[in-house]
């Protein structure tokens, strides 16, 4: 299968600190190549993968040291090059929310667009009925409940790969780890507070966007002080397993509807447990009393914190395997590749395998009474 994955160019791929998307972006493409597929990945120049790249900018927008800089106007020429050379690929696999949507109409049948992001915005349900034709895929199904009645084909949870998260049982985990992004609704005030109630050490490995620039000089900066908090700051990609590997557990205070939360899972990984709160997709992540702890409150969290204590940190690993691997998520997405073009190109229409018909390529041929259901199980 000729596969093109279309990257945001907003962070390299994968991401040198601090980005999600991109990273499961650099993950789902290597995990394909492995699967044997042709996999082209549309990027900027620094991507790191075993696919073709097709380098549509110098360098990711953010590590771009000029001031004046276009996201918008990188975007839509990457999404020129892509609609040229779609003929190249059986499926266009669109990781940029709904940009493209304008430019591919004619090829919709084809596209399958991965949404990262929340979807309780009040302009989404709209641009959705706008362009119905466009098969969704969501990274949870909590994330996809604003729109129940949008182009979902399925859910894939985020995979990672384990390779790089080096596990060991005899890890000094001895503080609380925070890692992402200083911000309101991520509740680093909240993780400080909790470590404070619970006397144990607290890390803080999160960068500070500009947005949270005041929010961070305001609320975060003089909780930093207490000689149980040490913030680090950002830290790159090399760093993470280390960081996380040897933490007693990871705090994920969220304060919003979450997507997926791409550190719980590297936390898991590490055979780290995570104590977070219960909103988002936090549940379904997290296997409660497993492999983390799902909380309402700070006394709760601190109660979760002595029971990371005693977890068995080999089963925390064994289900990240299990459930998160990059290459369960590249299987789940091939299944959902097939379904798309499947649909597309045969259709077996209502009660055909008793009248003996099929569609294929939007007509209809007629077969011998119970042969159109072997004809598609022979093309499926």
């Amino acid at each position: 299968m000729r596969i093109a994955q279309i990257a945001p160019l907003c962070e390299a791929v994968p991401p040198k600190t601090y980005g999600g998307t991109e990273r499961v972006v650099a993950y789902l493409t290597d995990a394909l190549v492995d699967l044997g597929c042709a996999v082209t990945l549309f990027a900027s120049a620094e991507a790191r993968t075993r696919a073709r790249l097709i380098a549509m900018r110098d360098q990711a927008i953010r590590l771009d040291t000029d001031p004046l800089t276009s996201e918008l106007a990188a975007h839509l020429t990457m999404l020129k090059q892509v609609r040229s050379l779609a003929h190249e690929f059986d499926l266009l696999h669109f990781h940029m929310e709904a940009l493209h949507f304008p430019l591919f109409e004619q090829v919709a049948h084809r596209t399958l667009t991965t949404l990262h992001g929340r979807q309780d915005c009040k302009d989404l349900a709209p641009l959705y009925r706008a362009w119905p034709q466009y098969p969704l895929v969501s990274i949870s199904h909590r994330q996809r409940s604003p729109l129940a009645g949008a182009h979902w084909v399925g859910t894939v949870p985020h995979g990672i790969p384990l390779s790089a998260y080096p596990f060991s049982a005899h890890a000094n985990r001895d503080y609380l780890a925070f890692l992402g992004r200083i911000s309101p609704e991520k509740r680093p005030d909240v993780a400080i507070r909790v470590a404070r109630l619970a006397g144990v050490p607290l890390k803080i490995a999160a960068k500070v966007d500009r947005a949270d620039a005041e929010y961070f000089r305001q609320t975060i900066r003089p909780l930093l002080d207490h000689p149980l908090v040490e913030y680090i700051g950002e830290i790159g990609e090399d760093q993470k397993a280390a960081f996380l590997g040897n933490a007693l557990a990871l705090m994920f205070p969220i304060n919003w509807p979450e997507p997926f939360g791409l550190v719980m899972i590297e936390a898991m990984a590490c055979g780290t447990p995570v104590i977070a709160w219960n909103l988002g997709s936090v549940p379904e992540v997290i296997d409660d009393g497993i492999t983390g702890r799902i909380v309402d409150s700070d006394q709760a969290a601190v109660i979760a914190i002595d029971w990371a204590r005693s977890v068995d940190h080999v089963r925390i690993r064994e289900v990240c395997e299990r459930r998160f691997s990059a290459h369960t998520m590249a299987r789940r997405y091939l299944e959902i590749y097939r379904h798309v073009l499947r649909r597309k190109s045969l259709e077996v229409l209502p009660g055909s395998a008793a009248a003996g018909t099929v569609a294929v390529a939007g007509g209809t041929v007629a077969v011998a009474a119970g042969t159109a259901a072997a004809i598609a199980r022979t093309i499926l």
